[in-house]
Protein backbone atom coordinates (compact mmCIF):
# COMPACT_ATOMS: atom_id res chain seq x y z
CA UNK A 1 0.00 0.00 0.00
CA UNK A 2 2.87 2.13 0.86
CA UNK A 3 4.39 2.01 -2.43
CA UNK A 4 1.52 2.47 -4.12
CA UNK A 5 0.99 5.60 -2.73
CA UNK A 6 4.65 6.45 -3.21
CA UNK A 7 4.09 5.85 -6.82
CA UNK A 8 0.76 7.97 -6.76
CA UNK A 9 2.55 10.58 -5.27
CA UNK A 10 5.26 10.74 -7.55
CA UNK A 11 2.80 11.10 -10.63
CA UNK A 12 0.97 13.90 -8.86
CA UNK A 13 4.21 15.56 -7.96
CA UNK A 14 5.38 14.83 -12.01
CA UNK A 15 1.68 16.00 -13.25
CA UNK A 16 2.41 19.56 -10.77
CA UNK A 17 5.59 20.20 -12.39
CA UNK A 18 4.56 19.39 -15.80
CA UNK A 19 1.57 22.22 -15.22
CA UNK A 20 3.75 24.69 -13.32
CA UNK A 21 7.08 24.73 -13.81
CA UNK A 22 9.21 25.27 -10.71
CA UNK A 23 10.85 29.03 -11.29
CA UNK A 24 14.62 29.14 -9.57
CA UNK A 25 13.80 32.27 -6.81
CA UNK A 26 16.97 33.56 -5.64
CA UNK A 27 14.78 34.22 -1.74
CA UNK A 28 17.62 35.93 -0.15
CA UNK A 29 18.49 38.77 -2.76
CA UNK A 30 15.09 39.20 -3.10
CA UNK A 31 14.78 40.00 0.61
CA UNK A 32 17.66 42.11 -0.29
CA UNK A 33 15.55 44.49 -2.28
CA UNK A 34 13.31 44.46 -0.63
CA UNK A 35 15.55 45.81 2.66
CA UNK A 36 17.05 48.76 0.24
CA UNK A 37 13.95 49.67 -1.51
CA UNK A 38 11.60 49.84 1.81
CA UNK A 39 14.14 51.48 4.38
CA UNK A 40 16.95 53.00 2.40
CA UNK A 41 14.58 54.42 -0.55
CA UNK A 42 15.47 57.69 -2.42
CA UNK A 43 12.30 58.07 -4.62
CA UNK A 44 11.25 61.03 -2.94
CA UNK A 45 14.55 63.06 -3.70
CA UNK A 46 14.37 61.57 -7.03
CA UNK A 47 10.90 62.90 -7.91
CA UNK A 48 11.38 65.89 -6.40
CA UNK A 49 14.40 67.04 -8.94
CA UNK A 50 11.85 65.40 -11.72
CA UNK A 51 8.62 67.67 -10.35
CA UNK A 52 9.64 70.40 -8.05
CA UNK A 53 12.86 71.47 -9.82
CA UNK A 54 12.29 70.33 -13.59
CA UNK A 55 9.47 72.49 -13.47
CA UNK A 56 6.13 70.87 -16.53
CA UNK A 57 7.65 68.45 -18.85
CA UNK A 58 5.58 68.85 -21.56
CA UNK A 59 7.57 67.11 -24.46
CA UNK A 60 10.26 69.38 -26.38
CA UNK A 61 9.70 71.98 -23.21
CA UNK A 62 12.68 73.04 -21.74
CA UNK A 63 11.13 70.96 -18.48
CA UNK A 64 10.86 68.10 -19.79
CA UNK A 65 14.97 68.64 -21.01
CA UNK A 66 15.61 69.59 -17.38
CA UNK A 67 14.26 66.57 -16.33
CA UNK A 68 15.79 63.96 -18.97
CA UNK A 69 19.03 65.27 -18.25
CA UNK A 70 18.64 64.73 -14.28
CA UNK A 71 18.12 61.40 -14.88
CA UNK A 72 20.84 60.87 -17.05
CA UNK A 73 23.43 62.62 -15.23
CA UNK A 74 21.43 60.64 -12.17
CA UNK A 75 22.42 56.57 -14.02
CA UNK A 76 25.59 58.14 -14.49
CA UNK A 77 26.54 58.96 -11.26
CA UNK A 78 25.36 55.42 -9.42
CA UNK A 79 27.76 53.79 -12.17
CA UNK A 80 25.13 53.06 -14.94
CA UNK A 81 26.54 53.28 -18.20
CA UNK A 82 25.20 54.09 -21.61
CA UNK A 83 22.97 57.13 -20.26
CA UNK A 84 21.88 59.05 -23.29
CA UNK A 85 19.03 61.56 -24.62
CA UNK A 86 18.29 59.41 -27.55
CA UNK A 87 16.31 60.64 -30.96
CA UNK A 88 13.52 58.66 -31.48
CA UNK A 89 12.18 60.91 -34.82
CA UNK A 90 10.55 64.16 -35.31
CA UNK A 91 7.91 65.36 -33.03
CA UNK A 92 7.19 69.16 -33.53
CA UNK A 93 7.45 72.62 -31.82
CA UNK A 94 8.45 72.74 -28.27
CA UNK A 95 6.05 75.30 -26.05
CA UNK A 96 6.75 77.08 -22.94
CA UNK A 97 4.21 78.99 -20.73
CA UNK A 98 5.66 82.00 -19.73
CA UNK A 99 2.73 84.05 -17.81
CA UNK A 100 -1.08 83.79 -17.58
CA UNK A 101 -3.10 86.17 -16.39
CA UNK A 102 -6.71 86.42 -16.14
CA UNK A 103 -9.73 88.25 -14.33
CA UNK A 104 -12.62 89.86 -14.45
CA UNK A 105 -12.65 93.72 -14.65
CA UNK A 106 -16.21 94.62 -15.31
CA UNK A 107 -18.98 94.06 -13.73
CA UNK A 108 -16.28 93.60 -10.76
CA UNK A 109 -12.77 92.35 -10.34
CA UNK A 110 -12.55 88.86 -9.58
CA UNK A 111 -9.21 87.26 -10.86
CA UNK A 112 -9.56 83.57 -12.24
CA UNK A 113 -8.21 80.16 -12.23
CA UNK A 114 -7.10 79.77 -15.94
CA UNK A 115 -4.50 77.46 -17.53
CA UNK A 116 -4.28 78.07 -21.68
CA UNK A 117 -4.19 74.44 -23.55
CA UNK A 118 -0.67 73.86 -24.54
CA UNK A 119 0.56 75.14 -28.34
CA UNK A 120 -1.98 78.20 -28.02
CA UNK A 121 -0.71 81.57 -28.82
CA UNK A 122 -0.92 84.27 -26.34
CA UNK A 123 -1.66 88.04 -25.73
CA UNK A 124 -0.19 91.30 -25.51
CA UNK A 125 -1.00 92.09 -22.15
CA UNK A 126 -4.73 92.64 -23.48
CA UNK A 127 -7.25 95.42 -21.00
CA UNK A 128 -11.14 95.26 -20.52
CA UNK A 129 -11.62 92.78 -23.27
CA UNK A 130 -15.55 92.46 -24.24
CA UNK A 131 -17.03 88.79 -23.45
CA UNK A 132 -19.11 87.28 -26.24
CA UNK A 133 -21.28 84.24 -26.17
CA UNK A 134 -21.50 82.43 -29.26
CA UNK A 135 -24.46 79.65 -29.84
CA UNK A 136 -22.48 77.09 -31.72
CA UNK A 137 -24.91 74.65 -33.27
CA UNK A 138 -23.61 74.17 -36.81
CA UNK A 139 -21.59 75.50 -39.25
CA UNK A 140 -24.53 78.27 -40.63
CA UNK A 141 -24.88 79.41 -37.14
CA UNK A 142 -21.77 81.11 -37.36
CA UNK A 143 -22.60 83.40 -39.88
CA UNK A 144 -24.38 85.45 -37.40
CA UNK A 145 -21.21 86.05 -35.66
CA UNK A 146 -18.97 87.70 -38.54
CA UNK A 147 -17.89 91.10 -37.67
CA UNK A 148 -18.38 90.75 -34.09
CA UNK A 149 -15.77 88.96 -33.48
CA UNK A 150 -12.59 91.73 -33.06
CA UNK A 151 -11.06 92.43 -29.77
CA UNK A 152 -13.46 89.62 -27.99
CA UNK A 153 -13.18 86.92 -25.70
CA UNK A 154 -15.25 83.72 -26.81
CA UNK A 155 -17.44 81.90 -24.66
CA UNK A 156 -19.71 79.24 -25.79
CA UNK A 157 -23.40 79.93 -24.92
CA UNK A 158 -23.54 75.92 -22.82
CA UNK A 159 -24.65 75.99 -19.64
CA UNK A 160 -23.45 72.95 -17.67
CA UNK A 161 -24.89 71.97 -14.38
CA UNK A 162 -22.27 71.14 -11.74
CA UNK A 163 -23.74 68.34 -9.62
CA UNK A 164 -22.03 67.43 -6.77
CA UNK A 165 -20.06 63.89 -5.96
CA UNK A 166 -21.11 62.56 -2.88
CA UNK A 167 -18.27 59.60 -3.81
CA UNK A 168 -14.75 59.95 -2.13
CA UNK A 169 -11.93 61.18 -4.37
CA UNK A 170 -9.27 59.02 -3.01
CA UNK A 171 -9.62 54.91 -3.20
CA UNK A 172 -7.68 51.36 -3.19
CA UNK A 173 -8.84 48.34 -4.75
CA UNK A 174 -10.71 46.04 -2.38
CA UNK A 175 -10.35 42.56 -1.82
CA UNK A 176 -13.85 41.43 -4.21
CA UNK A 177 -12.22 43.82 -6.62
CA UNK A 178 -8.96 42.01 -6.47
CA UNK A 179 -11.01 38.71 -7.13
CA UNK A 180 -13.03 40.41 -9.82
CA UNK A 181 -9.74 41.17 -11.63
CA UNK A 182 -7.97 37.44 -11.15
CA UNK A 183 -11.03 35.65 -12.54
CA UNK A 184 -12.00 37.63 -15.33
CA UNK A 185 -11.90 35.29 -18.75
CA UNK A 186 -9.56 36.22 -21.81
CA UNK A 187 -11.13 39.12 -24.03
CA UNK A 188 -13.12 38.62 -27.39
CA UNK A 189 -10.32 39.14 -30.32
CA UNK A 190 -11.07 42.60 -31.61
CA UNK A 191 -12.46 42.39 -35.40
CA UNK A 192 -11.18 44.85 -38.29
CA UNK A 193 -7.80 43.43 -37.63
CA UNK A 194 -6.92 44.32 -34.02
CA UNK A 195 -7.96 48.01 -35.18
CA UNK A 196 -8.19 50.57 -32.21
CA UNK A 197 -10.67 53.13 -32.51
CA UNK A 198 -10.29 56.17 -31.10
CA UNK A 199 -12.75 59.03 -30.42
CA UNK A 200 -12.59 62.59 -32.34
CA UNK A 201 -13.63 64.36 -35.22
CA UNK A 202 -17.35 64.37 -34.82
CA UNK A 203 -19.53 67.12 -36.28
CA UNK A 204 -19.16 69.58 -32.49
CA UNK A 205 -15.68 69.74 -33.20
CA UNK A 206 -15.26 70.20 -36.61
CA UNK A 207 -17.69 73.09 -35.90
CA UNK A 208 -15.24 74.54 -33.10
CA UNK A 209 -12.89 74.29 -35.46
CA UNK A 210 -14.23 76.36 -37.47
CA UNK A 211 -14.97 78.90 -34.56
CA UNK A 212 -11.69 79.37 -34.38
CA UNK A 213 -10.79 79.49 -37.61
CA UNK A 214 -13.12 82.53 -38.02
CA UNK A 215 -12.28 84.21 -34.50
CA UNK A 216 -8.53 84.53 -35.99
CA UNK A 217 -9.57 85.92 -39.16
CA UNK A 218 -11.96 88.55 -37.11
CA UNK A 219 -9.11 89.39 -34.26
CA UNK A 220 -11.19 87.97 -31.23
CA UNK A 221 -8.70 87.50 -28.74
CA UNK A 222 -9.57 84.07 -27.50
CA UNK A 223 -12.30 81.37 -26.38
CA UNK A 224 -12.72 80.27 -22.73
CA UNK A 225 -13.28 76.83 -22.05
CA UNK A 226 -14.59 74.33 -19.35
CA UNK A 227 -16.24 70.78 -18.67
CA UNK A 228 -18.17 69.91 -15.33
CA UNK A 229 -14.61 68.07 -14.44
CA UNK A 230 -13.20 71.40 -13.70
CA UNK A 231 -14.26 72.27 -10.63
CA UNK A 232 -13.03 72.84 -6.90
CA UNK A 233 -10.33 74.56 -8.17
CA UNK A 234 -9.40 71.27 -10.32
CA UNK A 235 -9.03 72.32 -13.99
CA UNK A 236 -8.07 69.74 -16.48
CA UNK A 237 -6.14 70.84 -19.38
CA UNK A 238 -4.47 69.42 -22.29
CA UNK A 239 -3.53 70.29 -25.76
CA UNK A 240 -4.62 73.23 -27.64
CA UNK A 241 -4.35 71.81 -31.08
CA UNK A 242 -1.68 70.68 -33.89
CA UNK A 243 2.57 71.15 -32.80
CA UNK A 244 4.00 69.93 -35.83
CA UNK A 245 6.96 72.35 -36.99
CA UNK A 246 4.41 73.36 -40.13
CA UNK A 247 1.46 73.89 -38.38
CA UNK A 248 0.13 77.58 -37.63
CA UNK A 249 0.20 78.98 -34.23
CA UNK A 250 -3.04 77.81 -32.62
CA UNK A 251 -5.78 80.40 -31.29
CA UNK A 252 -5.63 81.20 -27.63
CA UNK A 253 -7.67 78.42 -25.46
CA UNK A 254 -8.25 79.09 -22.23
CA UNK A 255 -9.19 76.63 -19.56
CA UNK A 256 -11.14 77.68 -16.27
CA UNK A 257 -13.15 76.03 -13.61
CA UNK A 258 -16.90 75.68 -14.33
CA UNK A 259 -18.11 77.63 -11.65
CA UNK A 260 -16.39 80.75 -13.00
CA UNK A 261 -17.40 80.03 -16.81
CA UNK A 262 -21.16 79.54 -15.55
CA UNK A 263 -21.10 82.94 -13.79
CA UNK A 264 -19.42 84.66 -17.14
CA UNK A 265 -22.01 83.11 -19.09
CA UNK A 266 -24.95 84.09 -16.39
CA UNK A 267 -23.87 87.32 -16.52
CA UNK A 268 -23.59 87.86 -20.32
CA UNK A 269 -27.17 86.49 -21.25
CA UNK A 270 -28.75 88.64 -18.45
CA UNK A 271 -27.42 91.33 -20.86
CA UNK A 272 -24.40 92.38 -18.76
CA UNK A 273 -21.47 93.84 -19.88
CA UNK A 274 -18.48 91.64 -18.71
CA UNK A 275 -14.95 92.28 -19.89
CA UNK A 276 -12.32 90.53 -18.90
CA UNK A 277 -7.82 91.58 -18.61
CA UNK A 278 -6.04 89.27 -20.38
CA UNK A 279 -2.07 88.41 -20.25
CA UNK A 280 -0.87 85.19 -21.80
CA UNK A 281 2.90 84.75 -23.20
CA UNK A 282 4.13 82.08 -24.76
CA UNK A 283 7.55 80.90 -26.20
CA UNK A 284 7.04 78.36 -29.34
CA UNK A 285 10.78 76.41 -29.72
CA UNK A 286 11.42 74.90 -33.71
CA UNK A 287 14.98 75.36 -34.27
CA UNK A 288 14.80 71.14 -33.24
CA UNK A 289 12.02 69.14 -34.15
CA UNK A 290 13.37 65.80 -32.97
CA UNK A 291 11.58 64.10 -30.07
CA UNK A 292 14.15 62.69 -27.23
CA UNK A 293 13.45 59.60 -25.18
CA UNK A 294 16.33 59.26 -21.96
CA UNK A 295 17.38 55.69 -22.25
CA UNK A 296 20.06 53.74 -19.97
CA UNK A 297 21.45 50.26 -19.30
CA UNK A 298 23.19 48.11 -16.89
CA UNK A 299 24.88 45.61 -18.97
CA UNK A 300 24.64 42.11 -18.18
CA UNK A 301 27.24 39.76 -16.87
CA UNK A 302 26.54 36.09 -18.49
CA UNK A 303 28.64 35.24 -21.59
CA UNK A 304 25.47 34.31 -23.49
CA UNK A 305 22.52 36.13 -21.61
CA UNK A 306 24.35 39.30 -21.75
CA UNK A 307 22.82 39.93 -25.27
CA UNK A 308 19.14 39.50 -24.06
CA UNK A 309 17.58 42.91 -22.54
CA UNK A 310 15.50 42.85 -19.40
CA UNK A 311 13.60 46.64 -20.43
CA UNK A 312 11.59 48.65 -17.68
CA UNK A 313 10.18 52.11 -18.95
CA UNK A 314 7.38 55.01 -18.27
CA UNK A 315 7.04 58.16 -19.58
CA UNK A 316 8.52 61.19 -18.58
CA UNK A 317 6.41 63.94 -20.28
CA UNK A 318 3.22 65.35 -18.81
CA UNK A 319 1.16 68.18 -19.20
CA UNK A 320 1.87 71.89 -18.31
CA UNK A 321 -0.47 72.90 -15.50
CA UNK A 322 0.98 71.21 -12.69
CA UNK A 323 4.53 69.19 -12.56
CA UNK A 324 2.96 65.55 -13.76
CA UNK A 325 3.75 64.05 -10.13
CA UNK A 326 1.21 61.11 -10.48
CA UNK A 327 1.27 61.13 -14.65
CA UNK A 328 4.04 60.21 -14.49
CA UNK A 329 6.98 61.43 -12.45
CA UNK A 330 5.62 58.28 -10.16
CA UNK A 331 6.49 55.74 -12.82
CA UNK A 332 9.80 57.37 -14.18
CA UNK A 333 10.91 57.60 -10.51
CA UNK A 334 10.07 54.14 -9.80
CA UNK A 335 11.45 52.80 -12.94
CA UNK A 336 15.34 54.67 -12.05
CA UNK A 337 14.91 54.06 -8.17
CA UNK A 338 14.64 50.35 -9.22
CA UNK A 339 17.85 50.72 -11.18
CA UNK A 340 19.47 52.06 -8.22
CA UNK A 341 18.52 49.33 -5.67
CA UNK A 342 19.92 46.46 -8.12
CA UNK A 343 23.09 48.72 -8.78
CA UNK A 344 23.41 49.43 -5.30
CA UNK A 345 23.20 45.78 -3.94
CA UNK A 346 25.64 44.60 -6.46
CA UNK A 347 23.02 42.64 -8.50
CA UNK A 348 25.27 40.58 -11.10
CA UNK A 349 22.63 40.72 -13.71
CA UNK A 350 22.56 37.76 -16.50
CA UNK A 351 20.99 39.94 -18.88
CA UNK A 352 21.53 43.39 -19.67
CA UNK A 353 18.72 45.63 -17.61
CA UNK A 354 17.57 48.76 -20.01
CA UNK A 355 15.59 51.54 -18.63
CA UNK A 356 13.69 53.84 -20.89
CA UNK A 357 11.97 57.51 -19.83
CA UNK A 358 9.64 58.42 -22.81
CA UNK A 359 8.60 61.29 -24.13
CA UNK A 360 5.26 61.87 -26.44
CA UNK A 361 3.32 59.67 -24.49
CA UNK A 362 0.33 61.82 -24.21
CA UNK A 363 0.43 62.81 -27.75
CA UNK A 364 -0.12 59.00 -28.67
CA UNK A 365 2.87 56.91 -27.22
CA UNK A 366 5.09 58.15 -29.69
CA UNK A 367 8.61 57.82 -27.81
CA UNK A 368 8.23 54.70 -27.36
CA UNK A 369 6.38 53.41 -30.64
CA UNK A 370 9.81 55.63 -32.03
CA UNK A 371 11.65 53.54 -30.38
CA UNK A 372 10.48 50.44 -30.80
CA UNK A 373 9.99 50.85 -34.39
CA UNK A 374 13.70 51.49 -34.64
CA UNK A 375 14.91 49.11 -32.44
CA UNK A 376 12.86 46.20 -32.52
CA UNK A 377 10.31 46.49 -35.30
CA UNK A 378 7.49 48.27 -37.51
CA UNK A 379 4.49 47.61 -36.65
CA UNK A 380 2.79 48.60 -40.40
CA UNK A 381 5.19 45.86 -41.91
CA UNK A 382 6.05 43.51 -38.99
CA UNK A 383 9.64 43.48 -40.28
CA UNK A 384 11.70 41.97 -37.42
CA UNK A 385 14.89 43.45 -36.73
CA UNK A 386 17.71 41.43 -34.85
CA UNK A 387 17.03 43.00 -31.16
CA UNK A 388 13.47 42.04 -31.79
CA UNK A 389 14.72 38.48 -30.88
CA UNK A 390 16.78 39.28 -27.92
CA UNK A 391 14.43 41.28 -25.75
CA UNK A 392 12.64 39.03 -23.30
CA UNK A 393 10.35 41.20 -21.34
CA UNK A 394 9.23 45.47 -20.76
CA UNK A 395 7.80 46.47 -17.47
CA UNK A 396 5.55 49.80 -17.63
CA UNK A 397 4.08 51.69 -14.59
CA UNK A 398 1.52 54.61 -15.55
CA UNK A 399 -1.37 54.63 -13.04
CA UNK A 400 -0.21 57.26 -10.36
CA UNK A 401 0.84 56.90 -7.07
CA UNK A 402 -0.92 53.51 -6.02
CA UNK A 403 1.10 50.49 -4.63
CA UNK A 404 1.24 47.77 -7.04
CA UNK A 405 -1.36 44.99 -6.44
CA UNK A 406 -0.63 42.65 -9.20
CA UNK A 407 -0.28 42.91 -13.02
CA UNK A 408 -2.00 42.62 -16.18
CA UNK A 409 -0.90 39.72 -18.77
CA UNK A 410 -2.25 41.98 -21.74
CA UNK A 411 -3.48 38.28 -22.82
CA UNK A 412 -0.27 36.67 -22.21
CA UNK A 413 -1.76 33.42 -20.64
CA UNK A 414 1.61 31.93 -20.90
CA UNK A 415 3.07 33.87 -17.81
CA UNK A 416 0.94 33.54 -15.41
CA UNK A 417 2.37 30.72 -13.95
CA UNK A 418 5.85 32.71 -13.92
CA UNK A 419 4.50 35.56 -12.37
CA UNK A 420 2.50 33.41 -9.57
CA UNK A 421 5.70 32.27 -8.58
CA UNK A 422 7.40 36.03 -8.65
CA UNK A 423 4.93 37.45 -6.47
CA UNK A 424 5.25 34.71 -4.15
CA UNK A 425 8.52 36.12 -1.72
CA UNK A 426 6.61 39.47 -2.11
CA UNK A 427 3.36 38.48 -0.49
CA UNK A 428 4.01 40.61 2.38
CA UNK A 429 3.93 43.64 0.93
CA UNK A 430 1.96 42.89 -2.19
CA UNK A 431 -1.27 40.67 -2.89
CA UNK A 432 0.09 39.52 -6.77
CA UNK A 433 -2.96 39.91 -8.47
CA UNK A 434 -2.95 38.15 -12.00
CA UNK A 435 -4.97 39.20 -14.05
CA UNK A 436 -5.38 38.25 -17.88
CA UNK A 437 -6.76 40.99 -19.16
CA UNK A 438 -5.66 43.81 -21.38
CA UNK A 439 -4.81 47.56 -19.76
CA UNK A 440 -4.01 50.48 -22.75
CA UNK A 441 -3.29 53.83 -23.15
CA UNK A 442 0.39 53.55 -22.05
CA UNK A 443 3.66 52.48 -23.38
CA UNK A 444 3.63 49.06 -22.55
CA UNK A 445 1.13 48.71 -25.73
CA UNK A 446 4.24 49.88 -28.20
CA UNK A 447 5.88 46.64 -27.34
CA UNK A 448 2.66 44.45 -27.34
CA UNK A 449 2.23 46.00 -30.85
CA UNK A 450 4.57 44.12 -32.50
CA UNK A 451 4.74 41.26 -30.02
CA UNK A 452 7.13 41.66 -27.84
CA UNK A 453 6.05 40.40 -23.68
CA UNK A 454 5.04 44.02 -22.66
CA UNK A 455 3.26 44.78 -19.10
CA UNK A 456 2.11 47.14 -16.82
CA UNK A 457 1.53 46.62 -13.44
CA UNK A 458 -2.21 46.92 -11.30
CA UNK A 459 -2.07 49.96 -9.13
CA UNK A 460 -3.92 51.30 -6.49
CA UNK A 461 -6.14 54.22 -8.16
CA UNK A 462 -6.03 56.64 -5.43
CA UNK A 463 -7.17 59.82 -7.23
CA UNK A 464 -5.93 59.53 -10.41
CA UNK A 465 -8.91 60.31 -12.73
CA UNK A 466 -11.15 62.14 -9.78
CA UNK A 467 -8.10 64.88 -9.21
CA UNK A 468 -4.88 64.65 -10.44
CA UNK A 469 -4.58 63.14 -13.92
CA UNK A 470 -4.23 66.13 -16.65
CA UNK A 471 -4.57 68.30 -13.88
CA UNK A 472 -2.77 71.82 -12.09
CA UNK A 473 -3.31 69.22 -8.87
CA UNK A 474 -1.11 66.91 -10.29
CA UNK A 475 1.83 68.36 -7.84
CA UNK A 476 4.23 66.25 -5.62
CA UNK A 477 1.95 66.69 -2.54
CA UNK A 478 -0.71 64.34 -4.32
CA UNK A 479 1.96 61.58 -4.07
CA UNK A 480 2.12 58.51 -1.05
CA UNK A 481 5.67 57.62 -0.32
CA UNK A 482 5.59 54.48 0.98
CA UNK A 483 3.44 53.31 -1.93
CA UNK A 484 6.10 54.83 -4.26
CA UNK A 485 8.54 52.89 -1.84
CA UNK A 486 6.77 49.14 -2.58
CA UNK A 487 6.02 49.81 -6.60
CA UNK A 488 10.05 50.23 -6.45
CA UNK A 489 10.52 47.40 -4.61
CA UNK A 490 8.17 45.08 -6.59
CA UNK A 491 9.72 46.47 -9.99
CA UNK A 492 13.27 45.58 -8.59
CA UNK A 493 12.46 42.33 -7.73
CA UNK A 494 10.59 41.30 -11.25
CA UNK A 495 13.66 42.63 -12.64
CA UNK A 496 16.06 40.47 -10.99
CA UNK A 497 13.79 37.53 -11.87
CA UNK A 498 13.68 37.99 -15.16
CA UNK A 499 17.56 38.95 -15.46
CA UNK A 500 18.15 35.72 -14.34
CA UNK A 501 15.76 33.20 -16.00
CA UNK A 502 17.19 30.65 -17.76
CA UNK A 503 14.86 31.25 -21.02
CA UNK A 504 13.17 35.17 -21.86
CA UNK A 505 9.19 34.99 -21.34
CA UNK A 506 6.96 33.44 -23.27
CA UNK A 507 5.71 35.57 -26.04
CA UNK A 508 2.17 35.71 -27.74
CA UNK A 509 1.88 35.44 -31.42
CA UNK A 510 2.93 37.50 -33.53
CA UNK A 511 0.50 40.35 -34.65
CA UNK A 512 -0.29 40.94 -38.43
CA UNK A 513 1.08 44.14 -39.84
CA UNK A 514 -1.09 47.37 -39.44
CA UNK A 515 -0.99 49.59 -42.44
CA UNK A 516 -0.76 53.53 -42.19
CA UNK A 517 -3.41 55.13 -40.51
CA UNK A 518 -4.25 51.52 -38.25
CA UNK A 519 -3.57 51.68 -34.62
CA UNK A 520 -3.29 48.76 -33.01
CA UNK A 521 -2.34 50.38 -29.64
Amino acid sequence: MKKYFGFLLLGMLTSSIGLFAQEKIDNATIEKIKAEGLKHSQIMDIIFHLTDESGNRLTNSPGYFRAANYAKDKLNSWGITNASIDPWGEFGKGWELQKSYLAITAPYYKSLEAYPKAWCGGTKGLKNAEIIAVSLTDSLSLDAYRGKLKGKIIVLDKLDTYNQSFKADATRYNSDELAKMASAAPAAPRTGGGQMQFRGGGGAMNTLALLKALAIKEGAVAILSTSTRNHDGTLYTQGGGAYKGTDPENFLDIVIGIEDYNTILRLTKAGTSVKLDADVKVKFQTKDLQGYNMIGEIPGTDPILKNEIVMIGAHLDSWHTGTGATDNAAGSAVMLEALRILKTLNIQNKRTIRIGLWSGEEQGLLGSRGYVKKTFADPSTMQLLPDHEKLSTYFNIDNGTGKIRGIYLQGNEACKDIFTQWFAPLKDITEGTITISNTGGTDHQSFDGVGLPGFQFIQDPIEYDTRTHHSNMDVYDHLIEADLQQMATVVASFVFDASQREKKLPRKELPKPRPAGQRGF
